[in-house]
Formats: structure tokens, sequence, C-alpha cells
């Protein structure tokens, strides 16, 4: 009987051990691939310390006691609403869109300055921060109207020199909205509409003095051409005009009475009779 039980001990001995074996190969293998999604990258670390080491997308094989942390290197959003002063003190809401992304060379960096929540550390007070600082250079008045562009300029190039050395890609800022107080607003509108009634105006009264710098121009026309034409009228000039037409009516076959003129330069009236 002993040597049943030796026996059999003997020939299930390797069978366990090759049962372990093949378990623990698979969980060596499990742990040493890590998938990294699209879009992201991964930041190794080793006993909780940055290698310095990022993985692209993909399945990656890394050591088994390496970890992966995954970074999201996509365009991202951050959408921001602040109550900011003017450059008067007056009070508006604005707000505003910061798109950004993590540049894939620095993400390790990142990850080991900031962590992975460095949008609420570094980029969503930088972003707060600097809108106060812009829009407390420019009127109120400016923003609701013609400064929209400086303004988000402004913000880009300020958001883009804090961020850039740290490895954050500022791709746009957009100012999405503006609230202004009710009394401003409605002061703003007036006079916006005053500038465009006056410029209306002028345009009428432009159109005006040219109608009538062209009327003066066509008046000097007429007057020039009768003054030419009135020059070129004579007394001998009429005398021959009505010679001209005695001779073609004393040429017709019909019966004429014959009026003598008066004076020396009296020409004879000749009418026709029936």
């Amino acid at each position: 009987m002993l040597d049943q039980i030796n026996g059999r001990q003997l020939v299930g001995g390797p069978n366990v051990m090759l049962a372990v074996a093949v378990v623990l190969c698979v969980v060596i293998g499990a742990c040493s691939v890590s998938i990294v999604p699209k879009g992201s990258v991964g930041v190794v670390t080793r006993f909780g310390k940055v290698t310095g080491t990022t993985l692209s997308e993909g399945l990656n094989v890394v050591v088994p006691w390496y970890e992966v942390q995954k970074l999201s290197v996509q365009t991202q959003e951050l959408k921001e609403v602040s109550s900011t002063p003017s450059e008067e003190g007056l009070i508006f809401q604005l707000e505003v869109s910061l798109l950004y992304r993590l540049a894939p060379s620095q993400a390790a960096t990142i990850y080991q300055t900031i962590g992975v929540s460095y949008p609420a550390t570094l980029i969503e007070p930088t972003l707060r921060s600097t809108i106060r600082a812009v829009t407390s250079s420019h009127k109120a008045s400016d923003l609701y109207s013609t400064a929209r562009e400086r303004v988000q300029e402004e913000m880009f190039a300020r958001v883009s020199e804090a961020f850039t050395p740290r490895g954050i890609m500022v791709e746009k800022v957009l100012l999405r909205d503006l609230q202004l107080p009710p009394t401003l607003k409605s002061s703003i509108e007036a006079k916006q509409q005053s500038e465009q009634e006056s410029q209306k105006m002028e345009f009428v009264l432009s159109r005006e003095r040219q109608e009538a710098e062209r009327k003066r121009i066509e008046a000097r026309g007429i007057a020039d051409f009768q003054s030419i034409v009135t020059q070129g009228i004579s007394d001998k000039l009429l005398e021959w005009k009505g010679i001209e037409a005695t001779l073609e009516l004393a040429k017709s076959p019909n019966a004429k009475v014959v009026v003598v003129g008066n004076g020396r330069s009296g020409l004879p009236l000749i009418l026709g009779a029936q």
C-alpha cells in the first residue's frame, strides 16, 4: 500500500509542478503586456519612480515590476466662466474656451512634476489669472465691440508663454460669450445706434452734395453753351439768314404777296396767296 501511495506521489508531483509553472507563465505574461489607448502615451514607472520612458499607443511589452500611467495627448477643451473687472472697474461675466493638448515628449515630466490632475492644478488657475489680467486692461465698451479679437490674441499669447515650457501646447483661446451689466449694455447699444445713424446721415449728405455739384456742372455747361451761341449771333448773320429765307420763298411757284420791309435793313416779307 505504501509503495502505491509513493508511486502516485511520484507520478503526480511533476504534473503539479507543470501546472504551477504554466500558471506563473500566464501571470507573468499578462503583467508584461500594457495596452496604451489611441490618442494617449504611457509613462513608465518603476516602484513609483518615473523612469522617463514613454510608450506609444498600442500593445507594449514591459517588465512585470514596471507600471504604466496613461495620459491623453488629444486636444482637450477647458471652459471657464469668470466674473472679471474691466479697466473702469465694471464687473461683467466672460465665458472662455481654451483648446490645448499635452506634448507627448513632455508627458513624463508633466506626470512627475504635476501629476495626472495637471488641468486642475496648472491650467485652470493660470487661465483664470490670464482672463482677469487681460480684461482689466480694456474698457468694457471695447470688449463688447472692437477689442474682442485683440483680447483673444492677448490671452493666447499669455497662456502659451506659461504652458509651452511645461509641455502643454495651446491651440486656441475663444471668447464664447460676454455679459455686460444691463445699464451699460443699453448705453453701448444706444451709442452704437447713434453712430450708425450719424454715418447714414453723413452718407445721405455726401450723396446730396455730389448731386448738387453735378447740377452745378450741368448748369455751367448749359450757360457756357448759350454764351457761345449768343456771341456767335450778330445782326449781319440774322440779315443774311433772312435773305436766304426770302430767296427760298421766292423760288416757290405759288402766288405771293410781297410786303416791303421798313428801313435800310428791312427784308421783304413774302406771303403766300391762293
